[in-house]
């Protein structure tokens, strides 16, 4: 099965059934120029500082870098950019009333860093939801031109399908090559891996994923982004952070430095100085 590739026209109806068909797709250009040089200006100073990865997986000539929301305003814009975020929305609303931002990260693959190893992102759960459940969509944004020479990502379209154990041939692997700009999208259930670096440059992704609200995020986005920070976002963004209940009941905290009696039960959104969409907790007795 071939990825797709659609243009900067794509509309979420068109991303939703490309993922419904293959598990990944691209869009192409979504980004110009000025904004990815100006993302890449914001968060170069961060990954520049950000030691290789210690291990096979993570990769030992490959920087990963987080904590984006709080880092880059650039960054921000992004995770609430109107195509993408509404294909996350329709694509985990079946399992979900609200979604959540999983994970913000770029990824840079420096020059002779070997494939990473296949696997499905789905993994970060374990093996404890049912295959019938997606957790979450994918999405890497080339923040330089993606190559098969410098690592491009590499997928198996279709193998959100398949079941766990089948391993795919070398044939049905291909590479999501793209311009800077571009975003691949790719299920949980998606078979993947980064791909080796035989460039003489680092290559550079943004990985921006959400997941249904009522599972654990990959990246803690409050001690990524606390309060503090985040109270001055804008409040979409402030809820897909965690800055609110996943579900009915789920997510409330109480003001360990309230000594009235009348505040044990509170929205996250409190910690912000607003209220919440939720029952109001804070008038109860």
């Amino acid at each position: 099965m071939k990825l797709k590739t659609l243009g900067p026209e794509a509309e979420v109806n068109d991303v939703l059934a490309a993922l419904d068909e293959a598990g990944a797709v691209i869009v192409r250009d979504v980004l110009d120029s000025k904004t990815v040089d100006q993302f890449n200006q914001e968060v170069m100073p961060f990954v520049d500082r950000t030691v290789m990865g210690g291990d096979d997986f993570s990769g030992r000539a490959t920087k990963r870098t987080g904590a984006l929301a709080a880092r880059s305003a650039t960054c921000r814009d992004l995770i609430v950019n109107e195509m993408v975020l509404g294909a996350a929305e329709a694509f985990l609303q079946p399992f979900t009333s609200k979604i959540q931002l999983h994970l913000t990260q770029t990824i840079q693959i420096h020059p002779d860093s070997p494939a990473q190893q296949i696997h499905r992102d789905r993994y970060a759960w374990g093996t404890y939801l049912p295959v019938s459940v997606e957790p979450q969509l994918n999405t890497i944004w080339a923040m330089t031109d993606f190559t098969a020479e410098n690592g491009a990502t590499h997928c198996v379209p279709g193998s959100h399908r398949w079941p766990w154990e089948q391993k795919p041939e070398p044939e049905q692997v291909v590479q999501a090559e793209m311009t800077k700009g571009s975003v691949f999208f790719y299920t949980g259930s998606v078979l993947h891996h980064g791909g080796a670096n035989r460039s003489n440059a680092p290559r550079l992704g943004l990985n921006l994923t959400y997941c249904l609200g009522w599972l654990r995020q990959e990246e803690n986005q409050y001690l990524s982004c606390p309060p503090e920070l985040a109270k001055d976002f804008d409040p979409r963004l402030q809820e897909l952070l965690g800055y609110t209940q996943g579900e009915y009941a789920l997510g409330y905290y109480s003001d360990p430095f309230d000594d009235t009696g009348r505040r044990e039960v509170l929205p996250p959104e409190h910690a912000l100085g607003r209220r919440s969409n939720a029952p109001d907790f804070t008038d109860l007795p």
